[in-house]
């Protein structure tokens, strides 16, 4: 636990305290009657009401759509399996930024909807909940359809052959061993939607707002860090009790699981219910998922003369309003070093956090796993600040390193690492430990022959979400990013600030770019996956 804990006191834990006591202390005297001056005002309570509903409904919605993909990634074997994956993965490394402006592409004025029907959808709820369904498909998918797919389908099998009905054995055998991992998903959308940003100020526009684009207005806008530390507390203090809630109902619904080798559970489907089960969530994909991403891709090409690449052409020529130093092509470069280096960071923090937790040492291991989850729900606006402000003096002077963008996003990565880690190695039965102690297995040996290769399959799948987590983090890169070096998705939220209609088009152009490596990337991560754990179980 010590380097876990030496890395969330550094890079979070300093920076936010940091800008909480710029806002709360004055003149060296501390203004806790704010909370209450704040907290009464209508105005902020339609905001705290707006972040709780919103994301309640966020999450169902994403739970009720998601989890039948789960199943049949998990289950079915069917032919561009490793491909579908990938395409369900895309949205999730978009900067929020763009999947604001896909949907309003999609269903604002002059969007899609509106062209063929009259139908817009923008500054409406529903517009919101979609684009945190199509963000958050993949984490439901991947979280709880990696975990789905080591399970021995012979339990419920069993189960059936002793009387029990198909929907009976999947209640009392299969879903109570994916509950961990479903509370795990559910908590991850609910964190991520109730901090939600760009598609809220994009989508919502004036009629709707969160904690975090309040805490942005509060504090870029109107310059009031004493309001802006007052919601940053009461979002602390909120994610604290449910990451609270979250480990004490999941703690109690685990038990050691058999697995197997997903190659073993999985197989074509079978009989009209599945095939119609597999249509649907084609179905669901396509129009959930690739119809905004086709629309960005069009945009991309569509020039003011007809279809052409004008628009990648411009971003190998120099910025001539001299907002970037570089290329917009070299943003695609930066953007892969750094997450590189940030998965590797969020892989050594988030693998010995999850093997810590493994231990069940008590409420000082309880608390340290709501600490690894705060970052998914503190405003990410604060933690870029805060990186400002605390990291500027030796021995931490870091502001003019470029290792400061893969920290801050590695500090998004490391929750997504335990999060899937944890449930598998929890899963694992505590005899086999015992057994490899007996004889004469050292700890170290004893996780490297057990543990590992059982949760091999997971820490890939954590590799990946780390991965793209990385290549898409926009909230605090944005304010740490430097001039000569900056990421994708900052690139394209700067093109989409100004006017005029060629920046508007390198910004989809890039965002097609950011598409295409994510999806390469996450090809060559399945293709890993399946040589690595092929025949190991």
């Amino acid at each position: 636990m010590a380097v876990p804990v030496a890395f969330f006191a550094l890079f979070f834990a300093w920076p936010v305290a940091s800008i909480v006591e710029r806002g709360l202390r004055v003149d060296g005297v501390w203004q806790f009657g704010r909370f209450g001056e704040t907290l009464s005002r209508p105005e902020i309570l339609d905001v705290l009401w707006f972040t709780l509903w919103q994301a309640l409904a966020s999450t169902g919605l994403t739970l009720l759509i998601a989890l039948p993909g789960a199943y049949v990634f998990a289950r079915f074997d069917f032919r561009g399996k490793g491909l579908l994956r990938a395409i369900v993965t895309v949205p999730f490394v978009m900067p929020t930024v763009m999947v604001g402006t896909a949907f309003l592409a999609l269903v604002g004025r002059g969007g899609l909807l509106d062209e063929l029907w009259g139908v817009r959808l923008d500054t409406t709820v529903w517009a919101i909940l979609i684009a945190h369904v199509f963000f958050n498909y993949a984490v439901v998918v991947r979280t709880v359809g990696g975990l789905w797919a080591q399970l021995d389908p012979r339990q419920e099998e069993a189960a059936r052959v002793l009387g029990a009905s198909r929907w009976k054995a999947w209640r009392t055998v299969t879903l109570p061993a994916l509950a961990p991992s479903v509370a795990a998903a559910a908590l991850m959308v609910f964190l991520f939607t109730a901090s939600s940003f760009a598609v809220v100020q994009i989508l919502g526009g004036s009629t709707y707002s969160t904690l975090e684009t309040e805490i942005y207005r509060q504090t870029v806008v109107r310059f009031d860090l004493t309001t802006a530390a007052v919601l940053t507390m009461v979002q602390f203090v909120a994610v604290g009790v449910v990451l609270a809630v979250h480990a004490r109902t999941v703690r109690r619904r685990e038990t050691a699981l058999r697995m197997v080798a997903p190659e073993e559970a999985a197989r074509r489907p079978r009989g009209i219910g599945q095939w119609a089960l597999f249509a649907g969530v084609l179905l669901s994909v396509a129009l959930l998922i690739v119809l905004p991403l086709g629309v960005l891709v069009e945009r991309s090409f569509a020039t003011s003369h007809g279809y052409g690449l004008d628009y990648y052409r411009a971003l190998q020529t120099p910025d001539p309003s001299g907002t970037f130093l570089v290329p917009l092509l070299d943003t695609i470069g930066n953007s892969l070093r750094y997450a590189v280096v940030a998965t590797l960071i969020a892989l050594v923090i988030g693998g010995l956090a999850a093997a810590a937790l493994t231990r069940r040492a008590g409420r000082l291991v309880r608390g340290f796993d709501a600490l690894l989850m705060l970052p998914l729900g503190v405003s990410a606006v604060t933690v870029g600040f805060g990186f400002l402000i605390t990291l500027d003096e030796p021995p931490f002077d870091l502001r003019a390193s470029w290792i400061l963008v893969p920290l801050a996003q590695a500090l998004v990565g490391v929750p997504f690492v335990v999060r899937t880690m944890l449930p598998v190695l929890r899963a694992v039965d505590e005899r086999l430990r015992e057994a490899a102690a007996v004889l004469g297995a050292s700890p170290w040996r004893a996780w490297r022959e057990v543990d590992l290769p059982l949760v091999r399959r997971a820490l890939l799948i954590a590799a990946g979400f780390a991965f793209a987590v990385s290549l898409g983090e926009f909230g605090a890169t944005v304010f740490i990013a430097r001039p000569d070096s900056p990421t994708l998705p900052v690139a394209v939220a700067r093109l989409l600030g100004r006017p005029g209609e060629l920046n508007y088009g390198q910004a989809m152009a890039l965002s097609t770019i950011l598409m295409v490596v994510c999806a390469v990337s996450l090809l060559l991560l399945e293709r890993l996956r399946t040589d690595r754990t092929s025949g190991e179980f």
